[in-house]
């Protein structure tokens, strides 16, 4: 699940419609692949991503590569199937993973102005459910692969292209998860660069800077209950369920955690300083400091909703639940809190946290979904140098890591103790991100742009550098 959030708030006019260009082979093929893709229903309800791994699979051995590094692969009568392929290298170092998934979200013909399962090209943009999350980067791998394949391009290590399902969660199963655990001989890696995070962006019709998504926010829930033995409603007693609830919601909702930064969200402020005016830049360079400025974290949390979460971990209340008739006093009552919370905080300090907070026996506190660690993963030089290499030499933007507050399959692999880089090619403009929703698109030129970068990209990590 692609979630695209940079942090820089600011309210512009929508980009610009980009004007066609002549197609370079290398653009038609990417463009060709792209369609085809976005073609084929992934969706967990009626389509099916095996569908679509045996396309791109034939498009790899098309381009040269043997059969047996193309395998497609999955859960035993399942549906949804994965592409797992294999560049073979020189061996000299550990193979890097290049991950994207192939399943979308569900799309309704009757809420879009068009067939969301119909490649459009129209005004300087392409349309189509998956557009934007993230049948763009699963065409771009397959593209570069097949691309770097027919140069006769020999990497210093094997190159790996996992295309997944599940990541959406409409399918039966999780393809990351099932491929760790059963196959984890075809995606053991050195590390992961990961498509489904990490855009550049574009603000004010200009492209301003390249993110890499270093880390995740770990997800976990808690259900918040009270019982009481209820009665009729005519005789209303002091002790009541909802009103218990009520109160002990309240307390949370005037509740922070405290502020922590780590190495991904300080170098994030850091480098943001840079790009935003006045006080808001003074305020982001003195949270970066070794101690951060209390004051400055206070007004960047009051700020931005953004800011506040990468600042620390948020619990939020998102279902609630009460009582079984209108003429009876609650029985029940019962609220779902979910948390993000920052990398390396155990979740059973967030749920004493909790209970300290609400300060009521008389409201458990249990866990629903239970949390999934995902460690950052470190700023090491041979990842950041390629990426800032890259970036200098085709856009010449800053490099901005960034901690996603959402998630992505990367948390299994960072789970698995395989790092994971989040690096989209395509840029996107921050007011117009159509994921998930009516009329996904992406820009032509930006697609085109993508998938040169991550070619780049590809060869600059796995080629000696003397």
């Amino acid at each position: 699940m692609k979630v695209i959030l940079i942090g820089l708030g600011l309210l512009v006019a929508p980009l610009a419609a980009q004007a066609p260009k002549t197609l370079s082979p290398n653009d038609q093929r990417a463009r060709d692949i792209f369609e085809q893709l976005i073609n084929i229903n992934t969706t967990g309800s009626s389509g099916s991503t095996t569908v679509a791994a045996q396309a791109m699979a034939k498009r790899l051995t098309d381009a040269g590569f043997p059969p047996a590094d193309v395998q497609v692969v999955g859960l035993a009568g399942s549906k949804n199937f994965n592409l797992v392929a294999r560049h073979r290298g020189t061996g000299i170092q550990k193979p890097i993973l290049f991950l994207a998934h192939l399943d979308v979200v569900e799309a309704r013909r009757e809420d879009w102005s068009m067939d969301p399962f119909t490649f459009v090209e129209k005004d300087g943009f392409f349309y189509g459910r998956g557009t934007l999350d993230i049948k763009d980067g699963a065409a771009i791998l397959v593209a570069a692969f097949a691309r770097l394949k027919q140069e006769g391009y020999r990497p210093n290590r094997d190159l790996i292209l996992a295309l997944t399902t599940g990541e959406e969660g409409g399918s039966d199963y999780n393809g990351v998860e099932w491929l760790l655990a059963n196959r984890r001989d075809l995606v053991d890696a050195a590390y992961a660069i990961n498509m489904d995070s990490g855009d550049p962006a574009i603000i004010n019709g200009k492209r301003t800077l390249r993110s890499v998504q270093a880390s995740e926010k770990v997800y976990v829930t808690f259900k918040l209950e009270v019982h009481n033995p209820g009665g009729h409603s005519s005789l209303p007693t002091k002790d009541n369920a909802i009103y218990r609830l009520a109160a002990a919601l309240d307390r949370l909702s005037v509740f922070q955690f405290p502020a922590q930064l780590n190495e991904i969200t300080r170098t994030y402020f850091e480098r943001m300083s840079a790009l935003q005016p006045g006080a808001l830049s003074a305020d982001m360079a003195a949270v970066a400091r070794a101690t951060p400025d209390t004051a400055a974290v206070r007004r960047l949390s009051d700020a931005s909703p953004f800011y506040n979460a990468q600042l620390r971990t948020t619990c939020v209340a998102t279902q609630l639940i009460g009582g079984h008739a209108e003429n009876a006093l609650p029985q029940m009552a019962r609220a779902m809190v979910n948390c993000r919370m920052l990398p390396g905080t155990p979740a059973a300090d967030v749920q004493r946290a909790l209970q300290g907070v609400v300060n009521d026996t008389a409201v458990a506190i249990t866990v629903v979904s239970p949390a999934i660690p995902s460690p950052p993963s470190p700023l090491t030089p041979e990842v950041m140098g390629a990426i800032e290499r890259v970036t200098k030499r085709l856009w010449n933007v800053p490099v901005v890591p960034v901690m996603e507050t959402g998630a992505t399959d990367g948390l299994y692999f960072r789970n698995a103790g395989i790092p994971v880089y989040g690096v989209s090619g395509v840029f996107v403009d921050i007011n117009d991100i159509r994921a998930h929703g009516r009329d996904e698109r992406i820009g032509v030129r930006d697609y085109y742009d993508g998938a040169e970068y991550i070619y780049q990209l590809t060869k600059e990590l796995s080629s000696t550098r003397r």
